[in-house]
């Protein structure tokens, strides 16, 4: 399907990260310039390569510290003269690393992914937002997860920013309503790659973890990257002008009530 994005330039925080890397790609195979922004520089680069590689197209790899306000500032208004403008955001940058209960939960994890999950969502959406309100089009798509919507054991400060990026996403679709700009929010389940295509039983043997949440899940298996990516796509489309506040689950039905 064309989405029309052949004159579109698509930003992705985190974008050197597995969900991140994908939607740089099928972004790409849908015709669209992009810009592969991550704090590690030589793996935005390794992206944006093999995806001017495989696609053709223009790729940027940028390096940039989202919890640094004054640096996002000068990187987007670099990107902005660069590129055709910044019209599509995707907040996909987040830490997902901390596990521990509350009553040992460490302050400066909780800190940490404060400031990079959701203040770097903030940081990098107000600079971008005024030009696409300038421009009268816009796409947000804010990263959130399962665990944000049904909270995750141990994951306090994760479940706590993505939960938050609901509440972010739907004022942006309130604010950008009336000015051409979409924002809606995409909570995926586990997606696990090339492991989603193993049965549970072989599943078992290379992660339990996975297997019990796959046992969980009505499909019976896990997601991949680019069941994701093809969502993002799609929401950054102008077949999707009418969607706007929405909270999508790429789940196999895992959030379903089922007994």
């Amino acid at each position: 399907m064309d989405f029309g994005l052949d004159d579109k330039t698509a930003l992705v925080t985190g974008g050197a990260g597995r969900i991140g890397s994908e939607d740089c790609r099928v972004f790409a195979q849908e015709g669209a310039e992009v810009v592969v922004l991550d704090v590690n520089a030589e793996a935005a680069e390794n992206v944006a390569g093999e995806v001017e590689a495989e696609y053709g197209g223009i790729a940027h790899a940028v390096e940039c510290d989202l919890t640094d306000r004054a640096e996002v500032a000068d990187t987007v208004a670099a990107l902005e003269e660069e590129t055709r403008g910044i019209d599509v955001l995707v907040n996909n940058a987040g830490m997902v690393d901390a596990r521990d209960l509350v009553e040992n939960f460490d302050d400066e994890i909780w800190d940490r992914d404060v400031s990079i999950n959701l203040t770097g969502a903030y940081n990098v959406t107000r600079e971008v937002y005024p030009n696409m309100k300038d421009r009268g089009w816009g796409r947000i798509i804010n990263m959130s997860s399962m665990a944000g919507w049904q909270g995750g054991f141990g994951q306090l400060s994760y479940s706590a920013t993505k939960a938050a990026f609901i509440g972010f996403g739907k004022t942006l679709a309130l604010e950008g309503a009336q000015h051409g700009i979409t924002s809606n929010v995409v909570a995926p389940s586990i997606v696990v790659g090339a492991l989603a295509d193993l049965p549970i039983e072989q599943l078992e043997e290379v992660d339990e973890h996975f297997a019990r949440i796959a046992k969980a899940t009505p499909m019976r298996k896990l997601g991949r990257e680019e069941d994701v990516a093809h969502l993002v796509a799609y929401l950054s489309s102008e077949q999707a002008s009418y969607i706007t506040g929405q909270v999508i689950g790429v789940t196999g039905g895992i959030d379903l009530f089922s007994f």
